[in-house]
C-alpha cells in the first residue's frame, strides 16, 4: 500500500530500520519490548526479519521495478584496547556479530551465527544499496566474567568529546571505519544516520561537519557511497529511552509541539546549499575543529 501511494515521489526504500539494534536490545540484552534474554529466540526473531525483508524487497520491485531497496543498518565501531590477541579477538566477534550478521544474509542467503547457521536462498542478493547509520564506536577490553558481552568491555576513551548523556562519542574517524566496512560487500552506500544528542547545541556543529569531512575523504577514495541523510530534522522519541535525548537540527517542545531552529540547522544548510563544506563554514560554526578537518 504504501509503496503504490508514494511511488510518485519515492524510489529508495528501507525495509526495516536497525534489525540489529531491535533484535539485540529485544531479545539478548532484553532492553526493548519483549525483554528476553534468550541466544534461541533472538536467533529466531533475525531469522523472521530476513525473510521479512526478502519479501518486502521483492514486493517493492514487483511494484516499482527501478527502486533502489535495502536495510538502515546500526552500525557499531569495535577497536581493539591493545595489541593483546584477546582484545583483537574479542572486538572481531563483536564486529561480526553486531555489525556483519544481518547484511551477510542478504548478500549470500546465510545466516551465520557462530554456534549456529541457517540458510535462507530467498534472502540472497536482496539489497541494492547497503544502509549504515553510524553514531559512534567502542573500545574492547577482554574480560572473562562478561560472558554475556562476549566476553568484551565496551567503553569509550578517558578524553572522548561526549553527548549529553554519554551515550555517543565524537569519533569521525569511525565514520570513515564504517564506509570502508560497507564497501566490501560491493554495492553502493548510503549513510541513512548520522547524528549526536545534544540539547544545547554545543557539540552538534562539530560533530556534524567532522563526519561530514569523514564522508568525502571515502568519496575521495572512491568508497562508493551515494547519500547522506543527518538525524534527526527535529527532536524525537527514542527508543526505551523517550524524550531525555534531543537530536534535532530543530529543538521541539515536547507540551506545546512548538520548534526552535538550533544553530547546526544553519551549518547544514549551507553544507547542503553548497553541497561541500568550506573553511568559512567551519570558522563560523565550529572554529575549534579548523585545524583537524583543515590543517595548515
Amino acid at each position: 500500500k504504501t509503496v503504490e501511494a508514494l511511488q510518485e515521489y519515492v524510489n529508495l526504500w528501507i525495509t526495516i530500520n536497525e534489525p540489529n539494534v531491535f533484535a539485540y536490545c529485544g531479545y539478548v540484552q532484553g532492553v526493548f519490548p519483549p525483554g528476553k534474554t534468550d541466544l534461541n529466540t533472538a536467533f529466531a526473531v533475525f531469522a523472521n526479519l530476513v525473510r521479512g525483508h526478502a519479501l518486502a524487497y521483492k514486493t517493492i520491485h514487483a511494484i516499482q521495478p527501478q527502486a533502489r531497496v535495502g536495510i538502515a543498518l546500526n552500525y557499531r565501531g569495535f577497536v581493539p584496547n591493545s595489541i593483546s590477541p584477546l582484545d583483537k579477538l574479542v572486538a572481531g566477534v563483536q564486529s561480526r556479530l553486531y555489525n556483519g550478521f544481518f547484511p551477510r544474509a542478504l548478500t549470500d542467503g546465510v545466516l551465520d551465527y557462530v554456534t549456529r547457521k541457517e540458510t535462507i536462498p530467498a534472502a540472497a542478493h536482496t539489497q541494492d544499496f547497503l544502509g549504515i547509520n553510524y553514531y559512534t564506536r567502542d573500545r574492547v577490553a577482554f574480560d572473562s566474567k562478561l560472558a554475556a558481552q562476549g566476553y568484551g568491555r565496551l567503553f569509550f576513551p578517558r578524553d572522548a568529546d561526549l553527548s549529553d548523556t554519554g551515550f555517543i562519542a565524537n569519533d569521525p574517524e569511525g565514520m570513515f571505519e564504517a564506509l570502508q566496512w560497507g564497501m566490501h560487500y560491493k554495492i553502493p552506500v548510503v549513510v541513512t544516520e548520522n547524528g549526536v544528542e545534544c540539547a544545547d547545541d554545543h557539540l552538534r556543529p562539530r560533530y556534524l561537519a567532522q563526519h561530514i569531512h569523514q564522508v568525502w575523504r571515502a568519496v575521495n577514495l572512491s568508497i562508493p557511497v551515494r547519500g547522506y541523510f543527518h538525524w534527526s530534522l527535529v527532536d524525537n522519541f527514542e527508543w526505551e529511552r523517550g524524550w531525555t535525548q534531543r537530536f534535532g537540527l530543530w529543538e521541539l517542545d515536547v507540551e506545546t509541539q512548538t520548534r526552535r531552529r538550533r544553530p547546526s540547522a544553519d551549518l547544514y544548510e549551507a553544507i547542503c546549499r553548497e553541497n561541500g563544506l568550506s573553511t568559512a563554514m567551519v570558522d563560523r560554526w565550529c572554529p575549534e575543529v579548523r585545524e583537524k578537518i583543515f590543517p595548515a
